[in-house]
């Protein structure tokens, strides 16, 4: 199963957990500092929330989390062949997971398709860094050919 996921910039971590539990009917799956995401099943969602990173209220970054890393690669192959900017990265560690994932350069926001791989102690490898790549270059790239462990 695929499933969406949107990433929110929030104020009050604290409160939005309680308001997302209540409207989904669903617990966070995951919370650690300045962290929660929630993997809701109607509708088909993967609600990130992410505290003190952009102005509360703010889209974080957009994805869709899939179950494997042939499917990561699939979505790679596909949107290349449509002639989209994709970046790999291969088992790097982002919202406290590590993932195989793709960068697609939508015309104004960047799509992650990701899958998570297993648990991780840090939301990233250093501090300052973000999820979403500054810029995704056109390149042809493949999914397991190049480690990369900055998200």
């Amino acid at each position: 199963m695929s499933r969406v996921q949107l990433a929110l910039n929030v104020g009050d971590l604290e409160a939005e957990i309680e308001f997302y539990t209540k409207l989904f009917k669903t617990p966070p799956a995951k919370v650690r500092e300045n962290y929660a995401n929630f993997a809701i099943a109607e509708p088909p969602l993967k609600l990130v929330l992410i505290a003190g990173q952009g102005e509360p209220g703010t889209l974080n970054h957009v994805g869709v989390e899939v179950e494997s890393t042939d499917e990561v690669a699939a979505a790679a192959a596909r949107m290349q062949a449509e002639g989209a900017a994709c970046e790999v990265q291969d088992a790097t560690t982002c919202c406290f997971a590590v993932q195989d994932k793709v960068w697609v350069s939508g015309p104004e926001i960047p799509w992650e398709i990701y899958t998570v791989l297993a648990d991780a102690a840090v939301m990233h490898p250093t501090e300052g860094e973000c999820c979403v790549p500054a810029a995704v270059e056109a390149e042809a790239v493949t999914v397991g050919a190049k480690p990369n462990t900055c998200c």
